[in-house]
């Protein structure tokens, strides 16, 4: 299928999209997406590699096997889709933060130039993140994402901190109202 060129604020977007692209985190991902399933993508171009959303499937299940329990075969546009919308489920259900994953369409029509394989990376730098954090003991990619650390402070603690102002309240180095008239008082110049 191909589509017209884009023009004006839509030709500004896809512009700005690319940009953002970088190789390195792209070898990256595949190279640990090969790592953690032990097969090969190459020497596809990543979009055609993953649009039909069976290696994503097969990918999550590798980390947490039977995240998705079927995965569909049928080369329907809509079957491929739903293959994507359970992987990122499955991602999103295995620690991947909602706001780090990609929409359907931002892989299923990136083959085309139309999609956001740049948002696709970022989820898999993400997935890889979250099965650092899961306890995954395969390859890894990139840091590991940090755990919650809450403070417990005694309740002495927190009347003491009550009285302090801290500096994003302002700090006017001690200047004061002296001098300044009441209102409704005459100024005396």
């Amino acid at each position: 299928m191909s589509r017209a060129a884009k023009s004006g604020i839509a030709k500004d977007m896809q512009d700005k999209m690319a940009s953002k692209f970088n190789p390195k985190l792209e070898a990256e991902a595949i190279s640990w997406m090969e790592a953690v399933t032990g097969e090969s993508i190459r020497p596809k171009p990543l979009a055609e590699a993953l649009h039909d959303g069976q290696f994503l499937c097969r990918l999550i299940n590798k980390l947490k096997p039977g995240s998705v329990a079927k995965i569909g075969t049928s080369t329907l546009a809509f079957k491929q889709m739903e293959n994507i919308e359970k992987f990122i489920k499955a991602a999103v259900a295995y620690g991947v933060p909602v706001s780090d994953t990609f929409q359907t369409v931002d892989l299923f029509e990136a083959q085309d130039g139309a999609g956001n394989i740049v948002q696709v990376i970022d989820t898999i730098h993400a997935l890889g993140r979250a099965a650092q954090r899961a306890g995954y003991s395969g390859p890894s990619l990139g840091v590991k994402m940090a755990d919650a650390a809450p403070r417990n402070f005694s309740e002495e603690t927190m009347k003491a901190g009550s009285g302090v102002i801290g500096l994003q309240a302002g700090y006017n180095r001690g200047a004061s109202q002296s001098g300044m008239a009441a209102p409704g008082t005459s100024r005396h110049i």
